[in-house]
């Protein structure tokens, strides 16, 4: 049973990982990105993914606890809401009339 324990620990340090990546990737096209729209999609894109995959390594960690099955919610809560927070601030950006970045050549 050591491996199983052993292969648990590595499936909980990959999710960690690859959860921190997502989040340094959202953190890093929150900076560079040029306008609003494309702030706002890399930031709850990345940030879902990463609270998704930080939340599930975290459950796998406890194992079968009580407390995992809050665990599980708070990232079913995280991937519904994220999603719709963003999609709600960019049509209320987008029906005030703040036009989303066209690059440097814009139409006449």
């Amino acid at each position: 049973m050591m491996w199983l324990e052993s292969i648990r620990n590595a499936v909980v340090v990959v999710l960690a990982s690859a959860g921190a990546f997502f989040f340094l990737v959202g953190t890093l096209g929150l900076l560079r990105f040029p306008d609003f729209y494309a702030r706002t999609h890399a930031a709850t894109k990345c940030d879902t993914v990463g609270a998704g995959a930080v939340l599930l390594a975290l459950a796998l960690l406890r194992g079968l606890q009580p407390d995992v099955v809050k665990l599980i919610l708070l990232a079913g809560l995280v991937l519904l809401s994220s999603p719709t927070a963003a999609h709600a601030l960019a049509r209320a950006a987008y029906r005030t009339g703040h036009e989303p970045w066209l690059g440097k050549a814009r139409p006449q």
